[in-house]
């Protein structure tokens, strides 16, 4: 009982202790047990399980390459029996060596000395795989076919293959009819200038009446073969050899290692047949895993040898990565839970700090949170408690600026400096070609033109002082361009009361004059102001038939960007903003253009907000 109440009393002291840490520590703890355990827990689930797999895997790259291999292997042997099938289908060579009238002696049928037979042999040797083909004839040495230049580098004596080993074992056994000859079973001679590999079988001719002995020998370069070994099977320090059924090794990919880890051809067959896959041997104390597999129309074997010091280097290596990575894993993982820690405490701590300011000063908005969380939440609701009184003064203060700007801008974008001088130097030349009755027109209508511009009585007018205001502007602008433009007035008789932003139509139709009519080849056109109400709105169209304009610049005409202080376009920007401030967003205008054929600009203007009729 005392135990479990000292543990107990232990566990109660370590959750005071925990309780008691700051948020940043607890969290910081909570994030590296949590990233840290599963990680641990996989190191140790598959520690004792690496050796298997890294088994199974090496095994199962040797099998695939061994089975890629071994038809490659096939493709040569088949190409080296196919030249034997070719000689033998030779009309030539059955005459030679199966036909009971044909006497090797002298030269009465000319058996020996066919071309054909001699061009098919030259075209079967292609000094890659196949080297050369020898006939070794147990005939007189004194046979012209020894000496002739056609035949002589194909036909031998017999006794040019005595001191070979393949002669031996053809001798010792009677039976034998064909025989894959490894390196060691040619003499030298053979080795230097035929061929370092052969093929040979046993047939007979007739001399003088009675069979005589003849051994067709097809050397082949083994070359191909090791070079296969190394390249598509051996690994760094396994071996693959291939041996055939006198334990003679054929070719090796490793002829050192080949000898160390020697099976004999006894073994080889027993373990072939009790199994196909990698097997797990002994040889000099040695584990080793090997594979076995036969080699189609031969009596050789390829084995492909994995020593077990391999496969346990290769686990080892593979362990000390895991650990390596483990040990990244848990830092990354130190350095993330103090990060995601300091990213969750700091911002509670900032909560903390500016509501502790409410005792001594107003509150003061935090930064907007980034964040959808809880704490984002709680930044959010604080910052609508603290900025809501601010934001209404803020937005009637800044509404009242913004109207200030936007009349003095229009009010200022319509003094256009370059138009009045332009009307000015007009009056000149039309005095000094005495038209005075047109110099007092003009003055006359200049005059009216910027009283209607400057008048300060009124924000807003009505769309028929906007019209009169519009036509002496068109008017003045005829005046001096010969009559070039068009205003056609078709607004309806009840909408002229109508009250509207004043200096809403000039710059309107200004716009439209010079980028619209001015831009066209010939220059002029016709300008249309048409409206009509619609839904407690009063919608006015102003239309030309200019140049139009392209989607890019149709996309900046309202905005305030890459405008200068005075001129048409600010005129527009400012008239679509005061259109916003005294009748609400639903109010301003709106442009619609096609590139030559013209723009229309649509102003919509609220019936309902609109205070300032009267």
């Amino acid at each position: 009982m005392s135990k479990i109440k000292n543990i107990k009393n232990l566990i109660s002291k370590f959750k005071i202790y925990y309780n008691s840490l700051n948020l940043h520590t607890k969290f910081t703890i909570t994030h590296i047990v949590i990233s840290t355990i599963p990680i641990l827990l996989i190191f140790l689930f598959f520690h004792g399980r690496i050796y298997d797999m890294v088994l199974g895997d090496t095994v199962r790259a040797e099998e695939t390459a061994s089975n890629l291999a071994i038809p490659q292997i096939d493709k040569l042997v088949d190409n080296i029996l196919y030249a034997q099938k070719e000689l033998e289908a030779q009309v030539s060579f059955k005459k030679i060596f199966s036909s009971t009238e044909t006497i090797v002696k002298g030269n009465s049928d000319g058996n020996f000395y066919s071309s054909t037979f001699c061009n098919k042999v030259r075209e079967l040797i292609d000094q890659k795989t196949i080297t050369n083909i020898v006939f070794y004839v147990d005939v007189d040495k004194s046979e012209e076919i020894f000496h002739n230049e056609d035949t002589k580098q194909i036909f031998k004596p017999i006794d040019d293959g005595k001191g070979s080993y393949w002669y031996g074992i053809f001798q010792g056994n009677q039976s034998c009819k064909s025989l894959f000859c490894p390196e060691f079973y040619l003499s030298p001679d053979e080795i230097n200038n035929f061929g370092d590999m052969a093929y040979i079988t046993k047939t007979s001719v007739i001399y003088n009446g009675e069979y005589r002995t003849c051994y067709c020998s097809i050397y082949y370069s083994k070359k191909p073969f090791t070079e296969l070994l190394k390249t598509t099977l051996a690994q760094d320090t396994s071996v693959v050899y291939i041996i055939n059924d006198r334990d003679s090794t054929v070719a090796t990919s490793d002829e050192l290692l080949s000898g160390f880890y020697h099976f004999s051809y006894e073994q080889v067959h027993d373990s072939f047949m009790s199994s196909n896959n990698f097997i797990l041997k002994t040889i000099l104390d040695q584990d080793v895993y090997a594979g076995f597999y036969n080699i189609k129309k031969t009596d050789w074997f390829l084995i492909s040898i994995i020593p077990s010091k391999v496969i346990i280097s290769k686990t080892k290596l593979i362990i000390m990565y895991f650990i390596i990575a483990c040990v990244i894993y848990i830092l990354i993982a130190f350095f993330t839970a103090i990060k995601l820690s300091s990213s969750i405490t700091n911002r509670i701590s900032s909560i903390i700090e500016k509501m502790s300011k409410v005792r001594t000063s107003p509150p003061t908005p935090l930064p907007q949170s980034l964040y959808h969380d809880e704490i984002g939440s709680l930044i959010d609701t604080y910052n609508y408690m603290t900025l809501t009184i601010n934001q209404l003064i803020e937005q009637h203060i800044k509404a009242v600026e913004n109207l200030r700007i936007s009349e003095f801008r229009a009010l200022q974008a319509q003094i256009n400096p370059h138009f009045l001088y332009n009307t000015m130097d007009m009056i000149k030349w039309m005095a000094l070609n005495g038209q005075g009755d047109e110099v007092s027109q003009v003055v006359i209508d200049l005059s009216k033109f910027y009283k209607l511009t400057l008048s300060k009585k009124d924000v807003v007018s009505t769309i028929a002082d906007e019209l009169e205001h519009a036509s002496l502007y068109v008017k003045l602008q005829n005046m001096r361009y010969n009559g070039i433009i068009d205003l056609v007035n078709d607004m309806p008789d009840y909408m002229m009361d109508l009250t509207i932003p004043k200096l809403t139509f000039q710059p309107l139709v200004e716009n439209a004059i010079i980028h619209g009519l001015f831009e066209k080849i010939p220059r002029g056109g016709t300008i249309v102001i048409t409206g009509w109400i619609e839904n407690e709105t009063a919608v006015i169209l102003i239309s030309d038939n200019g140049v139009g304009m392209s989607k890019e610049k149709l996309s900046t005409i309202l905005s305030s960007t890459g405008t200068s202080k005075t001129g048409s376009k600010i005129a527009i920007y400012n008239t679509n903003l005061r259109l916003h401030i005294l009748y609400g967003n639903n109010s301003g205008l709106s442009y619609r253009s096609e590139v030559n054929k013209g723009t229309e600009v649509e102003i919509r203007v609220s019936l309902s907000k609109n205070n300032l009729n009267d």
